[in-house]
């Protein structure tokens, strides 16, 4: 019997060679399947992946009007939903809304405002105390900080009451214009701006009123869409809006009664 020749490689029983390239083939199909599946769901739109739909600019006043009616509709009693009995503890429940739900601050402010009820008594309080009332509310030590100087400044500018103008608001520490707009709007009717919060500008985006996606941009465009005697309630009921339907993630498109007039929704008008 003669001797394999050197270098020579053993081939593997019939049998094994099967099973092996049957192996093969299943994590082949498998890899496959799990790429072409990957590339369907990040093709196929979802209403928690949509992107806005991009309208035409301006909108059409009617579809605008349409979205205002229905916003009255759904909220016709609506208002700022942070705690307050004064145009201070609104600021100062502004103040710490910042990168902090509504719901989170109405729960500190009872014992904040408790104890310091008005800029006099805010401003006297040590930052330590503040400190360990808000700390719930994240960037705790930067806004007790802010509260304190807020209320120390309004003594020492206004006698210790909130000023009506927006270019005397902004100036105080912690109060930007948002700050501001919410203030003059929920205490005084006072429509210097239109609010964008993070609902006001992705409802504004997925409705076509803006052509922007950065806040301050998207404020000169609704301006320029929204009456002017709408501007405080329009912010209002967006706000609710997204936080009641038009979710971030998964906006409930099937049920809004917006729906019709909103060109990321996929519903013809």
């Amino acid at each position: 019997m003669r001797g394999r020749a050197a270098g020579t490689a053993t081939k593997p029983p019939p049998q094994v060679t099967a099973k092996v390239a049957a192996k093969t083939a299943v994590k082949v199909a498998a890899k496959t399947t799990a790429k072409v599946a990957a590339k369907l769901l990040k093709l196929a739109p979802t209403k928690a992946t949509r992107r806005p739909a991009k309208g035409k600019w301006p909108p059409d006043p009617k579809r605008v009007r349409s979205i205002l009616d229905g916003l009255e509709d759904l909220y016709p009693d609506v208002d700022c939903e942070l705690d307050r009995d004064t145009p201070f503890q609104l600021l100062c429940a502004t103040i710490l809304s910042a990168q902090c739900t509504d719901e989170r601050v109405n729960k500190v402010t009872p014992e904040l405002f408790r104890r310091y009820p008005d800029a006099r008594a805010m401003a006297q309080a040590e930052v330590t105390d503040l400190e360990e009332i808000i700390r719930s509310t994240g960037f705790f030590r930067q806004k007790a900080k802010n509260l304190r100087g807020a209320a120390q400044a309004l003594l020492d500018r206004h006698g210790g009451e909130i000023p009506r103008t927006l270019a005397e608001l902004v100036v105080l520490p912690g109060v930007a214009r948002k700050t501001g707009s919410v203030v003059l709007g929920t205490a005084f009717g006072v429509a210097e701006g239109v609010v964008v919060d993070t609902h006001v500008q992705r409802l504004a985006m997925r409705l076509g009123l803006t052509r922007a996606t950065e806040a301050g941009k998207i404020e000169q465009d609704l301006m320029q869409v929204i009456p002017h005697d709408r501007w405080i309630r329009f912010s209002h009921q967006v706000i609710w809006h997204g936080r009641r339907v038009c979710f971030a993630r998964k906006p409930s498109c099937a049920t809004c009664t917006l729906a019709p007039f909103c060109p990321s929704a996929g519903i013809p008008s």
